[in-house]
């Protein structure tokens, strides 16, 4: 643990209170109205140094310690993306932070494009896995030998039955999948959804592993869930977009925080 997140941790205890935080979320495009509703407090990224901008539209840049159906969270309204800076570590201060400030879990969210014609646009999917089509990795660099992670169940088994779980009870639509990472920013193409989906993945997005990761480097137990934003290049009609993607956030964003809140509430 570096001494600026152990910094940054007794920054925020003064301002939120010292409680441990017990999971940490972060939020993906068109769900960081969900920080709106913890009961808590909000500190903007911009108050913690070494935190990113978190400049895509669509992300809310602030990080919100309070409680949520009983349970005392960590919620990032924001993330840093490779594409934005060439930088696949972009999230490991925070998630540092994060495991300062007491955390044992993660939920990273994210929209995607789905690869399959059962899992339309509007749909979310709980990873059971992913594939690094990027090839990038935010542990190049780090020196010591805690660099060689073992990424065998890296989404946690029991996180995802209770995810799953929360799901039945609240008769909400879940897919299990094989989440594909690519760097972006520009979409992908038909034949790189070609590519991508002959080597087992069933939506592609630009986010999620690196800080699945990073979680799995620092010691916490790993989830994410992805919103169906569009049908990935070449399997529909739609015309993909940054503001196709925000637009049609809202309506897996809802299914997300149904199993969330259901999720948090059997945890408390």
């Amino acid at each position: 643990m570096s001494k600026n997140a152990e910094a940054l941790a007794a920054q925020i205890k003064a301002v939120a209170g010292d409680a441990p935080v017990r999971l940490g979320l972060i939020l993906g495009s068109g769900l960081g109205h969900i920080a709106d509703t913890v009961d808590g407090t909000a500190i903007p990224y911009g108050d913690l140094p070494g935190f990113p901008h978190a400049g895509v539209s669509g992300h809310n840049p602030n990080l919100v310690i309070g409680d949520l159906e009983g349970v005392r969270v960590a919620v990032f309204g924001g993330r840093s993306h490779y594409y934005e800076h060439g930088k696949p570590d972009a999230m490991r201060l925070p998630l540092e932070v994060l495991r300062a400030l007491g955390a044992e879990m993660m939920i990273a969210t994210n929209a995607a494009g789905s690869m399959r014609h059962d899992m339309p646009t509007g749909s979310i999917m709980c990873l059971s896995d992913h594939i690094n089509f990027s090839g990038l990795n935010p542990l190049i660099g780090e020196p010591t030998d805690a660099r060689f992670v073992p990424m065998m169940d890296a989404y946690d088994p029991q996180m995802r039955a209770g995810l799953r779980a929360a799901a039945k009870a609240t008769d909400t639509d879940m897919t299990d999948g094989v989440y594909a990472w690519y760097s972006g920013p520009s979409f992908e193409t038909p034949a790189e959804i070609k590519a991508i989906a002959m080597l087992g993945a069933d939506a592609v997005g630009m986010s999620a592993v690196p800080e699945v990761i990073l979680a799995r480097f620092l010691g916490l137990r790993a989830a994410a869930i992805s919103t169906i934003t569009n049908m990935a290049a070449g399997m529909s009609d739609e015309a993909i977009s940054h503001n196709h993607t925000k637009a049609m956030a809202p309506i897996g964003a809802a299914k997300f925080e149904t199993v969330l809140r259901q999720f948090l509430r059997n945890l408390s």
